[in-house]
């Protein structure tokens, strides 16, 4: 005789109580941790990341180099310049400093990570445009420059010298690498969370290996504040009658990278144009109330030999005064005229 228990349950009523139990026992955990695992596959590197990058990139059809990173590499094609470091680069991920398609690629990895990308000539460099090669007046274009292959800029364009024949140049204002499918390898070396890192690898996408000296300090400042008043204004009140606003003075802080600026950048011309836009993009991706930027001028050049030399020869010393004058002579600058000329707009004023 068998001490089985016989069951009662019908068969749905059994596959219930099996679910219950699978239930109890923490069966149904496992989909959740999946889930989450996913998730985490699925998080990396994205916006707004600092990225330290090694790469190199060449041109698909004759493997010709384009960029790199490598120091082995830059010997081995011979372009390793002595005032010139190759070493991994931080870039920001969704800054536009690097190919989008590279990025792509990238997005999601993490440390470690490498990857080969092959970039379309329309999102490299761009197409090669027949229209872009274009007849000047050689005239347009500095003696020392009128030769084929110089870098010239015309107009407003950069370009470069394919020949010159008489007195009539062929400029092509395609870039060099027009028409060139890309192909870039790259490393993900590491993640930048250091700050003045951070500021340091933009001002390099920009400026190269301008040596900067930078520091992130939090200043209290005294702020004025319009005081809202009490009462809401009529917007029917006259201007006349509108009450005076009243101000209060308010500590606040402020986030503040200083930048001291190398002397030999008051010759490029990136660093003058682009200044307020390299500004812009440092407090916008580092979360900065303000840049200061400090910059020392120390007088060895400029007019004269330097505007503090000039003036303080006027004030003793024949040997730079008599320089001066025989300077102004060589100028053809007629003294008595100025002074005519300056006592005529105040006659006139």
């Amino acid at each position: 005789m068998s001490n089985d228990k016989q069951s009662t349950e019908t068969p749905d009523e059994e596959v219930e109580a099996d679910e219950e139990r699978e239930i109890d026992e923490g069966v149904d955990d496992a989909p959740n941790e999946t889930e989450e695992d996913t998730e985490a596959e699925t998080e990396g590197l994205g916006d707004g990341d600092f990225v330290k990058l090694a790469y190199t990139a060449r041109t698909v059809e004759d493997g010709r180099l384009v960029d790199t990173t490598s120091q082995e590499v830059a010997e081995d094609e011979g372009v390793d310049e002595e005032d010139q470091e190759f070493e991994p680069r931080v870039i920001t991920l969704g800054a536009g400093h690097i190919f989008e398609v590279v990025e792509e690629d990238m997005t999601g990895g993490e440390v470690g990570d490498s990857g080969s990308v092959a970039v379309p000539a329309a999102e490299a460099f761009g197409e090669y445009d027949e229209e872009e090669v274009r007849t000047v007046s050689a005239e347009k274009i500095d003696e020392d420059d009128r030769y084929p292959g110089a870098h010239v800029d015309i107009d407003g364009q950069h370009g470069h010298v394919e020949t010159i024949i008489g007195g009539r140049a062929r400029i092509d204002f395609n870039h060099v690498l027009a028409g060139e499918d890309i192909e870039y390898e790259y490393e993900i070396v590491g993640v930048v969370e250091d700050r003045t890192e951070r500021a340091r690898g933009l001002l390099e996408m920009f400026l190269g290996d301008a040596d900067f000296d930078l520091w992130i300090e939090t200043d209290e400042e005294e702020e004025e504040t319009v005081v809202e008043p009490d009462e809401a204004i009529d917007e029917d009140t006259p201007a006349e009658e509108m009450p005076e606003p009243e101000f209060e003075t308010e500590v606040v802080e402020k986030e503040t990278l200083y930048l001291e600026a190398p002397p030999q950048l008051q010759f490029d011309q990136q660093w003058m144009f682009q200044k307020n836009q390299i500004a812009q993009q440092l407090m916008d991706r580092l979360d900065l109330d303000r840049v200061i930027i400090q910059e020392t001028i120390d007088g060895s050049g400029g007019m004269f030999g330097g505007m503090g030399g000039m003036m303080g020869g006027m004030g003793g010393g024949g040997e730079d005064l008599e320089e001066l004058e025989e300077e102004l002579a060589d100028a053809d600058v007629d003294a008595d005229e100025i002074v005519e000329e300056l006592e005529a707009e105040g006659g006139a004023e």
